[in-house]
Order: C-alpha cells, then sequence, then structure tokens
C-alpha cells in the first residue's frame, strides 16, 4: 500500500511540476517583492493589484497581521527560529508604513497609495516568504530543483524527500486509524450510564 502510495504521489508530482526553467530569473539587486513573487510564484509580470489580491488569503479586501506576517513567511516552519517579539517588531514596521489611518490593517486603498509613491515591501531578512502549505513549498522550493518527471523512486534520497514522504505517511496512517473508528460498532454495555438518555 505505502509503495503504491509513493509511486501515485511521485507520478502526480512529476505531472504538476513540468520543466525545471517556470522560475524566472530575477537580478541579484532586486526589491524584495520581485524576488518574492520569482521565488515563490514563479512570476515576473504583475501589478500591485494582482499582488495585493494574491495575498488577500481570506479575499475580505484588507491585510490583517496574521496575512502580513504569512507573506513573510513567519507563519511557515522554516521561520520557525524568528521569536515572537521579533514578528511583533516586523508587523509594527510594516503598519507603520503602510497603515496611516492606524486601524491596524492595510486596505486596498492604502496598499495602491503606498505602492502609487513608488515604494515596495521592505525586505525583513525573513526570507522569501514561504507561504504555501507543505505541498507547494516542497513542490517549489526541493522537487523543481533536483527531480523532474523522469525522478524514480531511489532518487528520492535527499533529507527534505525523506521529510515530506514521511509526513504523507504519517497522513495515511492516521486516515486508516479514523475509518477503522469509524467502522467500530457502538456497544451500548460499554457506555457509562450517565450518557444514556433516560438517566
Amino acid at each position: 500500500m505505502r509503495a503504491f502510495f509513493l509511486c501515485s504521489a511521485i507520478a502526480g508530482l512529476a505531472i504538476a511540476h513540468g520543466s525545471h526553467s517556470q522560475k524566472p530569473i530575477v537580478d541579484a539587486n532586486a526589491n524584495w517583492m520581485t524576488k518574492h513573487m520569482a521565488e515563490e510564484h514563479h512570476v515576473d509580470g504583475w501589478d500591485a493589484a494582482s499582488f495585493f489580491t494574491l495575498h488577500d488569503y481570506d479575499s475580505d479586501g484588507y491585510w490583517k497581521g496574521e496575512e502580513l506576517l504569512r507573506t513573510y513567511g513567519l507563519m511557515d516552519d522554516s521561520n520557525r527560529h524568528v521569536s515572537w517579539e521579533r514578528r511583533d517588531d516586523i508587523l509594527r514596521q510594516l503598519l507603520e508604513l503602510m497603515d496611516p489611518n492606524r486601524d491596524g490593517v492595510v486596505s486596498r486603498d492604502e496598499w495602491t497609495d503606498y505602492i502609487s509613491q513608488g515604494k515596495t515591501l521592505p525586505d525583513m531578512g525573513t526570507g522569501p516568504g514561504h507561504h504555501g502549505d507543505d505541498e507547494y513549498e516542497y513542490e517549489i522550493h526541493h522537487w523543481e530543483k533536483y527531480h523532474d518527471e523522469n525522478s524514480k523512486l531511489e532518487d528520492l534520497n535527499h533529507p527534505e524527500d525523506i521529510e515530506h514522504f514521511r509526513k504523507h505517511e504519517q497522513m495515511e496512517e492516521e486516515e486508516e486509524r479514523l475509518e477503522k473508528m469509524d467502522q467500530m460498532a457502538i456497544i451500548e454495555e460499554n457506555i457509562p450510564k450517565k450518557f444514556l438518555r433516560g438517566n
């Protein structure tokens, strides 16, 4: 079962990944936003409106604190070493830059005003801003660098591959456990009397 699962996962990843040339080449002196869009989204043609929409994770027209931290990768395991004090400091700095009415969120209009002044999001030293789920991050930061549609099971031997598929195995084991529990019959004699109706 596990071998089938791994082979299926590899086949699915191979189809999803395509070629290694997807990530745009970005000048080393580019601003953080440009690097983020290339590294995290494989996009080199974008505007302020699309950047805002892409990072408005709940699509409500505002960037709230958690969304700003997520955009900077501060909700990702790769930045677990960043203290909560530093995260709070980064959030405070970002709101000082983009939230002139001080209501604690960045509206689409505030963002548009900020960008129209020739400003960009600053590099806070937290990396490219990993904010996708585990599958997405594994795909764009590991698979595309080291594997392709021709990768065989024995090629997936990097620590990142092993960890990624270990997580899949754990998820599968948990699903099997829950399925077994769902199939178990409820035996009325085993239910404490206080939980039965009429008691």
